[in-house]
């Protein structure tokens, strides 16, 4: 699907993987996927699994991270946080900018904790954003999902500007940008979209 989109969607992807993660109690992106390969021939993590998916259509891919957290080795450009706890919304910042640096104009921002994310959506947001010129296209499914969204990576002024006047939300970008939305009500991208919490979440997910 991903060569009906328009060659003006040039693509970066942005994993934030760097969060807390408390109610899981533990690091999210080193977690092992139940029931997925150890011996090399798939993806054993979730940011493997998440790094897979977004390598299928974006280029180049980043995963921002924690200073010192651990992470797999990834076919992917790690950048570390400057400071911890500060929420998404620099972590997205600076993730535009080097998307912006590496020649995309768009990049899809996505948790690292969505291992049932699919390409088709990602390719429907890119599409959107060509189609439209918005600088954010995210889905909807009852609830806007900052965190699997399509944005220009001219926004990383805009972001920079509210994380210095002490911003930390997601949805503050997006209420003060143009942004479109896509509808997703059907039961195949709820669970495209659906984050992983807690470690029974991931089992049922799996087993379903």
């Amino acid at each position: 699907m991903a060569d009906s989109v328009p060659d003006a969607a040039a693509l970066a992807g942005a994993i934030l993987a760097g969060g807390a993660s408390r109610r899981m109690g533990r690091d999210k992106a080193g977690m092992p996927i139940p029931g997925s390969s150890s011996d090399g021939s798939g993806p054993t993590t979730m940011a493997e699994r998440m790094v897979e998916i977004l390598s299928q259509r974006c280029d180049p891919v980043f995963v921002m991270a924690a200073q010192g957290q651990p992470l797999p080795d990834l076919r992917a450009k790690i950048i570390r946080d400057e400071l911890r706890g500060l929420g998404p919304l620099p972590a997205t910042g600076r993730a535009l900018r080097a998307a912006a640096e590496a020649g995309a104009r768009y990049a899809f921002v996505c948790a690292v904790d969505m291992p049932f994310l699919a390409v088709e959506l990602i390719d429907d947001l890119a599409r959107r954003a060509v189609e439209t010129g918005a600088e954010v296209v995210l889905p909807w499914d009852g609830q806007d999902h900052y965190l699997a969204a399509v944005y220009r990576t001219d926004l990383a002024d805009r972001v920079d500007a509210l994380v210095a006047a002490g911003e930390r939300k997601m949805r503050t970008l997006v209420v003060r940008s143009d942004a479109q939305r896509i509808v997703t009500l059907d039961s195949g991208a709820s669970r495209w979209l659906t984050n992983v919490n807690t470690e029974a979440d991931l089992r049922a997910l799996v087993g379903a």
